[in-house]
């Protein structure tokens, strides 16, 4: 059997460190990628749904069905936008916002989690190569789109 390449490691990494993520992030009553919308609109309030799924590099659907789902749970409002109304922007609920410190600590704690026993100077290395890793796959898009 050939040998598995740093690629497939790679993917196999970034999908357990989603994993232990997603599990933290149970402990809020929310489900992986939720955060995320979260996270965007804690940036930017009031952003269009196309908006959102451009910045996460998701599918409009994607975001629409997670913006019910936190609509449902009372963390965002859904609203048609002035401009344009075949389009919705999405507003956090103070709900919502209250949950900026909650989902730091937890993306804080799979770090944490994922890093332990590697030193500062291992880390910064990680850090470092990672950025070369996805700059070289950006492009890659940027040149297919």
């Amino acid at each position: 059997m050939k040998p598995r390449g740093t690629g497939h490691l790679l993917a196999r990494v970034c999908r357990e460190y989603r994993s232990r993520v997603g599990g933290l992030l149970l402990g809020l009553g929310l489900h992986p990628g939720q955060e995320m919308v979260l996270l965007e609109l804690l940036r930017e309030d009031g952003l269009r749904g196309g908006e959102l799924a451009r910045r996460l590099r998701v599918e409009p659907p994607t975001v629409t069905r997670t913006v019910r789902r936190l609509e449902g749970c009372g963390l965002v409002n859904r609203r048609p936008d002035p401009e344009d109304a075949r389009c919705f922007r999405v507003f956090l609920t103070p709900e919502g916002r209250s949950l900026r410190d909650p989902v730091t600590r937890c993306w804080e704690r799979a770090e944490s989690d994922a890093f332990a026993g590697l030193s500062d100077q291992e880390r910064a290395e990680l850090h470092r190569l990672l950025l070369r890793v996805y700059a070289n796959l950006t492009a890659c898009g940027r040149e297919a789109g």
